[in-house]
């Protein structure tokens, strides 16, 4: 009993380590690199993300940085559910802890909403959905991909708990509190209007 003890204890170790390395993978950095598009930290906001690819004027490479940061967190906690899913549900936060602090870049990554989005669509897909669909209005409405991080991202809890459960509720609310905090400079500017809007270069 000891000995699997050991064992289940050092291979969800394994996976969580793995769930971080495999979120700070700076895809909108490689793939700003691959298309010439230049050092996404000396563009647009400086965030290494889908929005400020956007900004290059590069549709395709925004959308792929997308499509990429949201993998990330939807394989992190597919993975670690092969383990049990209290290590997919753990899992699902070390997988933006890596996106938003990469050792890669001194611990200074991104704002972590596509791989926050990824990471509940894997923890429950309709829960994922509807933050999607929060995210999609709020960005339609009023044009402002902060306001819209922001705000799906406080209706995540609410998502999760209707349809996972209490089981997943309190690391939901710490990935929103993550991002809350990656946004902090960006409610400022909400604040004070000089916020950009989606597409503006």
């Amino acid at each position: 009993m000891n000995d699997f003890s050991i064992e289940s204890l050092a291979l969800t170790s394994i996976v969580f380590i793995l769930a971080y390395f495999l979120g700070s993978i700076p895809f909108g950095i490689l793939i700003s690199k691959i298309y010439g598009l230049g050092n996404l930290r000396n563009l647009g906001s400086g965030n290494i993300g889908a929005t400020n690819v956007l900004r290059t004027g590069n549709r395709f490479a925004a959308l792929l940085t997308l499509i990429l940061d949201a993998s990330k967190g939807f394989l992190g906690v597919i993975l670690a559910r092969y383990i049990s899913e209290d290590a997919a549900i753990t899992a699902s936060v070390c997988v933006i802890l890596g996106h938003i602090y990469p050792i890669w870049l001194k611990f200074v990554g991104g704002k972590g909403v596509a791989t926050f989005i990824g990471a509940l669509l894997a923890l429950n897909f309709m829960a994922g959905i509807f933050v999607c669909l929060v995210w999609l209005i709020v960005a339609f409405l009023f044009r402002y991909s902060s306001l819209a991080a922001i705000i799906s991202g406080l209706s995540a809890p609410i998502w999760i708990f209707l349809f996972y459960g209490n089981g997943a509720l309190v690391v939901t609310v710490i990935m929103t509190i993550l991002i809350l905090y990656r946004h902090k400079e960006n409610i400022r500017r909400l604040v004070n209007g000089s916020e950009s809007k989606i597409g503006k270069s």
